[in-house]
């Protein structure tokens, strides 16, 4: 039988005994819709109130060191979408790029990142609707998301992409409309802080180790630009999209956050004490400032498409998670049911059930308690680090150490994705203990279910 890894670079990857397979069927405009939904042009916004409080007030630059950190990894991501073209991301670029076991481990912990991420979006949603509607609580919002997401993933990306596409272009003129209200009410009534505030901290200075841990936290709003890999054998452009649709992603979304954030600060009627000092406040900071200091419509605008947004960055999260799933099981890492595919809507039925299921357990937990969006958040961004890590390793591996790219070219090869690693992991030590103790303990189940599966999952 032919492995995965054995595949032409471009091909379908088409199961053993003629099983059905995912369908190339993704355009590169809806493909950028897909990364654009699930970065989230106001993704800012919903973890606004915890980076400030975190940064000390300077949420600006700790997304602009979030930008320049995702900026090398986005290029090692680049690179090994070309070379690996599998829906398997990061297992399949470890696999590859250092062995079977590194790849196991990799694909394992982006799992934690693809089902947390989702949950964290549910949870962004049911705040933002509740907002609006007071009465109903943010669980019950967090259910009908993710039944609703769930029920279109089952339906294949051909439903999906196109209502992607529509709802990212309903939050960025929203976002738009909020952005340019701000400036309108800067430049009539001055800021509530100091002009410079969001960057040099104020009276309380810069703070590089409260930066880096804030960093932490802001990476989880980029995610979104490395799960476009996921659908490198949908893509009707190839290896080539995929490449292109990740910096892309990447570059638009650092300059909207970085806008949105600076525009935050300057009209915050709360300050950053208020916000270290009570964390229950921080989740709907932003919403605050815009009710308050904009505009009530808007504040109604902004917190409906938020949460319909959120909702479909779920979406897209689920189906990466489900793609990664489906990778693994094929290849024998996880049960082989779990490579199941619809023959009628070409999805990966029990990836997207299984990612649904930890989604709402995770969400709902989440939900129910005053700083779950705090500690969700930190947790996600455990198991991208370390996938980000290995996916810099991998390349190294692949075309320095294998040399099965050609000839190395130092920089791409060598110098980014050694800084990348180096940057990356100066952030995740930066991440909470909570944090680091949940990656720990779904490392270590990892490494449980690799023993387990035995040679199935450690083979080549």
């Amino acid at each position: 039988m032919t492995s995965p890894s054995a595949r032409v670079p471009g091909e379908s990857a088409e199961p053993a005994g003629g099983a059905p397979a995912l369908r190339r069927s993704i355009g590169f405009g809806q493909l950028l819709a897909y990364g654009l939904v699930f970065i989230g042009p106001a993704a800012a916004v919903g973890v606004w109130g915890t980076l400030d409080a975190k940064s000390g007030g300077v949420v600006p630059v700790v997304y602009l060191v979030a930008t320049l950190v995702m900026a090398l990894t986005a290029s090692s991501y680049a690179l090994m979408s070309r070379a690996v073209p599998r829906a398997g991301s990061v297992f399949a670029y470890a696999s590859e790029g250092i062995g079977r076991r590194a790849g196991h481990m990799g694909g394992w912990m982006m799992l934690l990142d693809y089902v947390l991420i989702p949950s964290v979006a549910y949870l962004f949603s049911g705040i933002a609707l509740h907002s609006l509607f007071p009465q109903i609580p943010v669980w019950a919002f967090v259910v009908v998301a993710v039944v609703l997401t769930t029920g279109l993933n089952l339906t294949g990306v051909g439903v999906t992409s196109k209502v992607s596409a529509v709802v990212v272009l309903v939050e960025v003129l929203v976002l738009a409309a909020v952005v340019i209200a701000g400036i309108a009410v800067l430049a009539s009534d001055g800021p509530v802080r100091g002009w410079l505030d969001p960057i040099t901290g104020g009276g309380a200075g810069l703070h590089p180790r409260l930066v880096l841990g804030a960093v932490s936290v802001a990476v989880l709003s980029y995610l979104g630009f490395d799960a476009l890999a996921t659908f490198a054998e949908e893509t009707r452009g190839g290896s080539a999209a995929i490449a292109r649709a990740t910096l892309v992603c990447l570059a638009v979304a650092g300059v909207l956050f970085i806008v949105q954030t600076y525009i935050g600060a300057l009209l915050s009627p709360q300050t950053t004490a208020q916000l270290q000092a009570d964390p229950s406040l921080q989740g709907d900071a932003y919403y605050a400032m815009v009710d308050s200091s904009i505009s009530p419509l808007l504040h109604g605008l902004l917190a409906l498409a938020k949460g319909v947004g959120a909702m479909f960055s779920a979406l897209v999260g689920q189906a990466a998670a489900s793609r990664v799933i489906m990778d693994m099981a094929r290849s024998g890492s996880l049960p082989g049911g779990l490579a199941k595919v619809s023959a009628r809507s070409g999805a990966p039925v029990a990836g997207v059930l299984a990612a649904a299921a930890g989604n709402v357990a995770v969400a709902l937990w989440a939900a129910l308690r005053p700083d779950g969006l705090d500690v969700v958040s930190s947790a996600v961004d455990v198991g991208a680090i370390t996938g980000f890590v290995l996916v810099h390793a991998s390349v190294i591996g692949y075309f320095v150490m294998r040399r099965r790219g050609g000839p190395v070219r130092p920089l791409p090869h060598l110098v980014i994705p050694i800084l990348g690693a180096v940057s990356l992991l100066a952030v995740l030590v930066s991440s909470s203990p909570l944090a680091l103790a949940v990656g720990a303990v779904w490392a270590v189940l990892g490494l449980i279910v690799l023993i387990v599966r035995g040679p199935r999952a450690a083979s080549a």
